[in-house]
């Protein structure tokens, strides 16, 4: 592979953006609590970015 050519790659965590309520589902449960890292195998720096974005999308009434 040249240098030039890039992997498609998943976003992490931290680059869900808040608009995709539909991504965000994987972190939170059924009634809306955020999922800790025992269950989302995330490491601490993603889980805080995830926590971060699920709450911005809260506050504009994204997600439930």
């Amino acid at each position: 592979m040249s240098t030039t050519e890039q992997k498609q790659q998943t976003p992490t965590p931290a680059e869900i953006p808040f608009t995709t309520p539909e991504v965000m589902r994987h972190f939170v449960t059924d009634t809306g609590k955020i999922l800790p890292r025992k269950y989302t195998h995330l490491s601490a720096k993603h889980q805080r970015a995830v926590t971060k974005t699920i709450k911005h999308a809260r506050n504009l009434l994204l997600t439930q």
